[in-house]
This record gives C-alpha cells, sequence and structure tokens, in this order.
C-alpha cells in the first residue's frame, strides 16, 4: 500500500465513524486552543507589566515611617483595637532623615515628600483627591517617562501652581472635564489642630499649571501635585515629611543601600523598592499563566485519551476488515499507518481548529480578567512560534495516543481477524 491510498482509507474511516471522530476532534480543539489562549494572554500580560514598568524609575525606593503599637511592635496598625489610639511612627522623617540618607555611599539624592488628602472644587462640584507634595521638577526622577499635556508649565517655585493627572482632570467616564489649564480652584484641607484638639478647616486657591499625561504610574495617574514648601505649611506638616524617595546612583546599587539603610534604622523604617514590585507582579502573572497552562494541558490530555478511546474502538469494530487487508497482501507496517495517519488527521483537524478557537478564547478570557474601563489593558499578544510550538505538541500527543491502537490492529493475525463476526 503506497501512502495516498493509506491517507485515503483513513479519511474514509473517518467519515464512516463521524459523530466519534467529531467529538474526538472538539476535545483535541479544546485542549490546543486553551494553550493556544493561554500563551496568548501570557505573552500579552508580559508585553503589558513591561511597558508599564518601562514608567518606573528602577533606582528609587520609598521611606516611610514604620508605626508602632503600643505594645512596641511596629507594623501597619497591627495590634490595635478601636479603644486604642493610633500607631505612632518610631521615627519621624524630617530634614534631619534626609540629610543623613543623602550622605550614604551610592546615593544620588533623597526627595522629600508631603501627602494628604484633599477637596477640590471645580465647576459647583466638589471632589476628593490624594495630593502629593513634592518639587514638581524631581517628577521625571519617578516617571522618567513622564509628558505633559501641550501648553503645561512646571516651576519648582511657584507657591500657587498645581500640578495635576490627566485621570483628575479628565475623570474617565464623564463628557465634561472637571479641571483645565489655567484654571483657579479652591483647594479645601481638613486637620485636627495639634493645641486645641479641634477639626479645622484650611483653604487655598491655586492654578492648574499642567496636566500630566497617562504614565502608567499609579503613584502619579491619580493624584495632585503641589509644591513642597507649600505642601509643608498648607498641610501643617510642620516639616514631618511622610515619605522621602532616595535615588540610587543605578539600580544595581539599590539592595546596597537598603542593606545600609537597615543597619541605621532597622525595622523602624518602612522601605519600598521599585525592584521588589516589579518582582512581585512578574511572579503573580508568572503563577497565573502556570495555573491556567496546566488546565490547557490537562484538556489536551484529554483529547489524547479520546483519540485512543476512538481508535480502539475502530480496531475492534474494524477486525474483519483488518483481516481482509492482510489477506490480500497487507503487511503489518500498512495497518500500523493505517491507524496512526487516522491519528495523526484528528490531531491536525483539533489542533488547526484550535489555533483559530484560541485565538477568540483569548480575547474573550481576557476582557473578563481586564475589567478596566480606561482602555489601559493587556491585550493577549498571539506569537507565531508559541501558536507553531502549540501545534506541533497537539500533533505529537495525537501521534502517541494512535501508537497503541495502531500497535494493536498491526498484531491482528489475518486467520482470526477473518473469524470474528
Amino acid at each position: 500500500m503506497d501512502f495516498k491510498e493509506i491517507i485515503f482509507l483513513s479519511m474514509d474511516a473517518i467519515k464512516e465513524r463521524k459523530t466519534k471522530s467529531i467529538l474526538t476532534i472538539v476535545m483535541v480543539m479544546v485542549g490546543s486552543s486553551l494553550m493556544i489562549a493561554v500563551s496568548g494572554m501570557g505573552a500579552g500580560f508580559s508585553e503589558f507589566f513591561n511597558k508599564q514598568t518601562s514608567n518606573l524609575a528602577g533606582n528609587i525606593m520609598f521611606i516611610n515611617p514604620a508605626p508602632q503599637t503600643e505594645s512596641g511592635g511596629t507594623g501597619p496598625g497591627g495590634g490595635n483595637n478601636a479603644a486604642t489610639p493610633p500607631p505612632v511612627a518610631k521615627i519621624t522623617l524630617n530634614s534631619a532623615v534626609q540629610k543623613r540618607l543623602s550622605s550614604l555611599p551610592l546615593v544620588k539624592e533623597v526627595i522629600p515628600s508631603y501627602q494628604s488628602q484633599v477637596t477640590i472644587e471645580s465647576k459647583g462640584e466638589s471632589k476628593d483627591f490624594a495630593i502629593f507634595s513634592i518639587d514638581p521638577q524631581k517628577l521625571t526622577v519617578i516617571a522618567p517617562t513622564l509628558e505633559y499635556e501641550e501648553g503645561s508649565v512646571v516651576r519648582s517655585n511657584d507657591p500657587s501652581g498645581m500640578i495635576v493627572s490627566s485621570d483628575v482632570a479628565f475623570p474617565p467616564g464623564e463628557t465634561v472635564p472637571f479641571l483645565s489649564l489655567g484654571q483657579t480652584v479652591q483647594v479645601s484641607y481638613s486637620f485636627v489642630d495639634p493645641i486645641t484638639g479641634n477639626r479645622e478647616k484650611e483653604t487655598k486657591s491655586f492654578v492648574i499649571r499642567a496636566i500630566i499625561k497617562q504614565s502608567g504610574n499609579p503613584n502619579i495617574d491619580k493624584a495632585v501635585v503641589i509644591n513642597e514648601h507649600i505642601g509643608n505649611t498648607f498641610l501643617h506638616k510642620s516639616g514631618k515629611f511622610d515619605a522621602l524617595i532616595v535615588v540610587a546612583i543605578s539600580p544595581d546599587n539599590i539592595d546596597s543601600i537598603e542593606k545600609e539603610i537597615r543597619k541605621l534604622y532597622g525595622n523602624d523604617i518602612g522601605i519600598t523598592t521599585v525592584k521588589a514590585l516589579i518582582q512581585t507582579i512578574k511572579e503573580f502573572t508568572s503563577g497565573l499563566s502556570a495555573f491556567l497552562l496546566s488546565i490547557a494541558i490537562v484538556s489536551l490530555i484529554v483529547g489524547a485519551v479520546g483519540i485512543i478511546t476512538t481508535l480502539y474502538t475502530s480496531v475492534v469494530e474494524r477486525t474483519r476488515e483488518i483481516g481482509t487487508l492482510k489477506a490480500i497482501g497487507a503487511q503489518n507496517f500498512d495497518i500500523l499507518s493505517l491507524f496512526l495517519v487516522e491519528a495523526l488527521l484528528i490531531g491536525v483537524l483539533g489542533a488547526t481548529s484550535g489555533l483559530g478557537a484560541g485565538v477568540i478564547l483569548g480575547y474573550v478570557l481576557n476582557s473578563g480578567f481586564n475589567s478596566n474601563s480606561d482602555g489601559n489593558n493587556a491585550a493577549p499578544v498571539f506569537l507565531i512560534t508559541d501558536m507553531a510550538r502549540v501545534w506541533f505538541i497537539t500533533l505529537g500527543l495525537s501521534f502517541l495516543a494512535g501508537l497503541f491502537p495502531a500497535f494493536k490492529a498491526s498484531r491482528l493475525l489475518p486467520i482470526e481477524a477473518l473469524k470474528r463476526e
């Protein structure tokens, strides 16, 4: 029997058992489509996070005062209850701490900042926002790829200037801008007077000098920025910084600087590095991709089991046919090839249809994972190499699944095969 004849006989066998063959092909298609979808989503997430993390400076770390519990332990309020006062910081971040950190080897500079919550009144509306008080010229240190809307002006010593992110100026889902360049707005800050203990409110006018374009940096994209010195007085901080941003000479120096800071302050100070954030994100996405991929592999194995079942049943049903073929001169290798080609045809049909189904499934699953309305989502990326790899893996599993029934068919003796009903 030549190869062409074997292919035609295999195709006829698939057509004769149409229902079983279609169900088996669907099982193979489900497994391969899941693998395509998962690989596409994984590649999409990687590309998205690489783009997002490129907007973060890898050579900075954020220093915060670690809160102290009543029992002397540290942590974000751990060990407290409603009856006890809120935890206080064990170390006050002030100019002395700033100078000490600046003197450390490999530190390029230390940028102080104040943070709080304010209310902005504009066009008859009042909205609450996080305010970030820092030297405006230092924003590019935190986000190197920072860009401003046309007409924006950024000055270091501008007592009435305010910089806002695009999400603040143009709230997602709203058709009318909340803020615009050159607009004067009223900003209110509520605080408790440390002397009287009364709740006070201070209001100040600011002019919108600049609007930040979407940067992908969560510290900036949702914030309002004012001058550091104005923030100190307006927010009643008394020179006590909420955070210090330590800028290393190189990202490679971050670990060494962190060790030096720990030697000075131990666990009395909180340290967050961009490097650690990026590593956490990568570990999360890798774990999610591995979990989804394991489900896809199980589905593909189920499809392979379906091929074994279909072909094994086919061997039993075609026993007399196999005996007839052997009686007229077909060799063991011919019968073996006949069933292996049938398995490969099922694999080819399932894998090929799985490519298209996987692309569609990838977008469907992606829409479920990404529910943001700002359009800044991770779109699946389907690489030719990944799709080709899945296609050949599916084909290989189909071939292996067909080996046992094909070998069993080839070992049937013609006399025994022809005797069976």
